[in-house]
């Protein structure tokens, strides 16, 4: 009887041990809650999220002057630069290595630099002036390359592209199943000026 309590006792310590020593993954799922068995979010919901908190209507959102500084006006949400918007001239010498690195619209959707001046993209999926040609491996490819499309002219400043490259696919798909999911707007954003073309 003892030795049989005792393998018993052997038993029961070896069995508890093996649970203890089990890696979290393999106890998690015996209780049903890991994050496996949990639904996988909604990839609008999560590009929202991202395009929110990634600062996207910083630039792609024109603005609305307030008494405490410009703030995005979400009725015209990342449609990018305003067409037909006339620039400002901008003082000779002002942008220089010793002197100012970049000057800005009121919208904070033009941006003028040693680059020329940079307009912010309209990312609603319009398919004549925004994304709505575009193919969700392009738009991946023009933040992994920083090339226009993927493979055109390049993504010039203030287009943080370098720190956005460090998404997953996944974050950067569910990004480009939200901008798709917006109305489209047409507007059409002007092309990038030259250096020697900024406005005077």
């Amino acid at each position: 009887m003892r030795i049989i309590r005792g393998l018993a006792g052997m038993a029961l310590i070896a069995a508890l041990a093996a649970a203890c020593q089990r890696p979290a993954s393999e106890t998690t799922a015996t209780t049903g809650s890991d994050s496996a068995s949990a639904p996988a979010p909604d990839p609008v919901e999560r590009g929202k999220y991202l395009v929110t908190v990634g600062g996207c209507h910083d630039c792609h959102t024109p603005k609305k002057m307030t008494p405490a500084g410009p703030e995005p006006d979400l009725s015209r949400s990342l449609i990018g630069h305003p067409a037909g918007e006339k620039l400002a001239g901008i003082p000779a010498g002002v942008i220089g290595p010793d002197k100012w690195g970049a000057v800005t619209n009121n919208h904070l959707t033009a941006w003028a630099g040693a680059w020329g001046v940079s307009f912010a993209m309209n990312l609603t999926p319009d398919k004549a002036t925004g994304l709505g040609s575009w193919t969700p491996e392009m738009f991946v490819q023009a933040l992994r390359e920083g090339k226009h499309q993927g493979t055109g002219r390049a993504i010039l400043p203030p287009m943080p592209w370098i720190w956005y490259r460090n998404m997953t696919d996944e974050d950067l798909r569910a990004i480009f199943a939200y901008l798709q999911s917006l109305p489209p707007v047409n507007n059409p954003v002007p092309e990038p000026l030259p250096p020697d073309r900024l406005p005077k």
